[in-house]
């Protein structure tokens, strides 16, 4: 067969997410507006002798380096969209990127609560106007940077933690129908300016009440209470990200749509391998046994109309005996 022939059957193994450009200029913007809060932090508070503010900057400077990490991770997998050395593209970079991001978001959680259990043991004095000030501002720069952020296209969908209940070899627990589309380095950068409002809003009431009440243990109870809502949310994401880097399969309902199409007059699906190769993309390796056994292009077009399913093969094998 000619070269000429075989590139006729070739195609592109670009599986990055439909609004990954979209994404990626969101994600420099709240890079620059997290610096730029960062480093009017740290120079106010080495100016006018502020631990507060200082300890705030420094706060914003673990957030502005996952969303660094994750600004990274689009440019690098728009760029090497095309490299062949990657097998099924750079789909699943963001997925990684998103992991990172989880891992820091956990130590941040530590961090603080580590923090804040120094201070419930051994209480320091609190400048509450100048913290609520602190506050107050970096509530505002966190909203606007999850505004920004935000996933228009997420609807709220969950995990579910259960299978379709086939006998099939190899079938891991569904992440959801959202997950496959959700794209999650975007999630991890949402989620990490959305734990630091969180981490303001606590602040701003343990602040408050110590304050008016002269409640001094409020501050490093409510420092707590962020450090735990952190941690839960890192863990989401540590295992949404996970499931897509081990290549758990992405929905079962996807699933039982191929089995549904294919095993019809008799045939049957030996084995189904349905993985997560990028935001909104999936990928499947089918092997089929039939009594009647037709090339695997007739398979392929039963699944044509499943649009998720991005990058398909199908092996035939005649039933033993026919």
């Amino acid at each position: 067969m000619h070269s000429q022939s075989v590139d006729a059957f070739r195609h592109e193994h670009l599986f990055l997410g439909a609004d990954h450009d979209r994404n990626e200029r969101k994600t420099r913007t709240v890079i620059i507006l997290c610096g730029v809060m960062m480093v009017a932090e740290i120079a106010g508070g080495a100016l006018f002798g502020s631990m507060a503010l200082i300890a705030d900057g420094l706060h914003m400077s673990t957030h502005a380096a996952a969303l660094l990490i994750a600004a990274l991770a689009y440019v690098y997998a728009r760029r090497h969209a095309r490299d062949e050395r990657f097998v099924f593209g750079t789909g699943k970079l963001g997925d990684l990127a998103a992991f990172a991001s989880a891992i820091i978001l956990a130590l941040i959680a530590a961090l603080i609560g580590w923090e804040s259990i120094g201070r419930l043991l051994r209480p320091v004095p609190i400048a509450f106007d100048q913290a609520l000030a602190v506050a107050a501002l970096g509530l505002a720069v966190n909203l606007t940077s999850a505004w920004l952020l935000r996933d228009e296209h997420d609807h709220g969908a969950h995990a579910h933690p259960h299978d379709d209940g086939r006998r099939h070899a190899g079938a891991a627990p569904a992440a959801g129908r959202g997950q496959a589309h959700r794209d999650h380095n975007l999630r991890a950068a949402y989620v990490h300016v959305l734990a630091d409002a969180a981490v303001s809003v606590l602040a701003i009431i343990g602040l408050l009440a110590g304050r008016q009440l002269g409640w001094i243990w409020m501050d490093p109870v409510m420092g707590i209470a962020g450090a735990c809502v952190i941690a839960n949310w890192s863990w989401g994401l540590v295992r949404v990200a996970a499931a897509v880097l081990l290549d758990l399969r992405p929905d079962a309902a996807l699933a039982a749509a191929v089995l549904e199409r294919l095993e019809k007059n008799g045939d049957r699906v030996a084995d189904l391998h349905l993985w997560r190769i990028g935001p909104g993309h999936a990928a499947a390796i089918v092997s089929i046994v039939s009594d009647r056994p037709e090339p695997p292009s007739r398979y392929k077009a039963l699944l044509a109309d499943l649009r998720e399913l991005s990058h398909v093969t199908v092996e035939v094998v005649p039933c033993p005996g026919h």
